[in-house]
Order: structure tokens, then sequence, then C-alpha cells
């Protein structure tokens, strides 16, 4: 079976600094996979190179068994994506963004439900620059599942969410993986990784550090949970580690 997202030897760099460097992901249909790493690792160049937002400078990607620079038109209505920086149109409602983004696509999801399980069913009147930051966040993901897309990118989906909202939000992806949704996201709430997240990939510097199932990237480091683990790989407590890359975990 075609796995929805094949990316290998990704590379991207900024002038004399790499963002991204030989990357190699592969996420298989219904898998929740995390890509993870502290602030200016390279998870959201990754991602943008992925879905052709940025031009990479070397490597390849399919998405959907496509290629997003040349297939953009039909990668669109497969794909959704919520980046943790969303910007709308001044003076906009959030039924009226809903409606034309449902618009934009052939088989949209309900949105109406979708507010509800967000916690912003009420809102629909209100003006998208009247929410809070939390709300915005979750009227962002909703954006994001409205196409009914196969793969979903989320950056950092509940960043501003309550503990119950957070919990229902995990309750709602896990309802959509059973159907065959494919998820690659990013978090900094290891707790959330642990919840969803059948496999990681943890990122230093743009480089691949480890890629494998919670337990096995656990198993690999010389910590007893996964979230001291993530922190030995990252380098978020230390500047240690540098001998360690591009260890694969299956």
């Amino acid at each position: 079976m075609q796995k929805p997202l094949v990316v290998k030897g990704l590379r991207k760099a900024y002038g004399g600094t790499i963002a991204v460097n030989a990357l190699d992901i592969e996420v298989s249909s219904g898998e929740i996979f995390g890509l993870l790493g502290h602030n200016g690792a390279g998870k959201t160049t990754a991602i943008e190179c992925i879905l052709g937002v940025k031009k990479r400078d070397g490597g390849s990607v399919e998405l959907l068994g496509m290629h997003p620079e040349t297939d953009r038109r039909t990668v669109f209505e497969k794909v959704g994506v919520q980046f943790q920086e969303s910007h709308y149109q001044d003076k906009i409602r959030v039924s009226e963004l809903c409606g034309v983004t449902a618009s934009l696509f052939k088989h949209p999801a309900q949105w109406q439900p979708l507010l509800k399980t967000f916690g912003l069913s009420g809102m629909e009147k209100r003006m998208v620059t009247e929410l809070s930051g939390g709300e915005r966040q979750r009227l962002s993901v909703i954006l994001a599942l409205i196409p009914n897309p196969d793969i979903v990118f989320l950056d950092e989906l509940t960043t501003g969410l309550d503990t119950k909202a957070r919990r229902d939000v995990w309750k709602l992806l896990e309802t959509l993986k059973k159907r065959g949704l494919t998820v690659l996201l990013t978090s900094h709430y290891m707790d959330e990784v642990e919840a969803l997240c059948d496999r990681v990939c943890i990122l230093k510097r743009g480089n691949a550090m480890i890629t494998g199932s919670i337990s096995a990237v656990t198993a690999a480091s010389p910590c007893q949970t996964f979230e001291d683990a993530y922190l030995w790989f990252s380098g978020e407590e230390d500047g240690e580690h540098e001998n360690i890359s591009n260890v694969v975990m299956e």
C-alpha cells in the first residue's frame, strides 16, 4: 500500500544556515506521526517544504503519491493544514470563514459539529478578530479539518486550550484516525505526544536524531520516561550529545 507521506533527503538552508538536513520520513496510512524538537529545530520549515510552501534545496517529497509543487491543485483537495500562526482577513465572521473554506472543497466536513467539539459553538457570528488567541487556535484546527482531508498537518494544535478542550481534541483525532485519517503533528506537550503518536522523529538543529515509537525512543536513551528522553535527544536541557544522529527505531 502506498504511504501517504514519503520524504527522502529533504534539505533546506537559509544562506549558510542549514534549517533541515537530509531528513527522511515515511508516514503510514492512519498513523499519527510526531515531528518534535525545540523552537528553531526545523519542524515548521520541514512541513513548509513538504507542502511545497517553501522550495526545498534538495531531496524528494511524495505526498499522497503526488508531488506538492507540480500537483498543487489535487494535493490541495486532499490535505488539511493548520499552522501555529494563522492570519485571516479583517471583518469576517466565524461562520463566514468556515462557510467560505467549505465551499472550496468537493466533499467538506460539516463545520457546525466541529465548532461544538472545539468549544466554539455559539460564536458563529463573532468576528474572527474578536476571538482570543486560544479561540483562534481552535478555529485554525477546524479549518484544517473542513476539507475532509486524507492527511492533515497540525502545528502545535492544542496551544492555548484548557485541559478539557485538549482532551476533547485528542478524542476527536483518535476517532478520525480510526476512520483512516493520517496526521503529522508538532507539539511541545509530551503528554499529548505520548497519548496520540504512533511514532515520532526528534529534530535537533535540522538533523533527525531518532525516529521510532515512544517506547523505542525511550529505550534508546538513558532515561526512564519519554519526556526525559525527548529532552536528552533534542538537547533542550543542555548542549551535550552532539555525537548522536540519525538513529532509527522501528
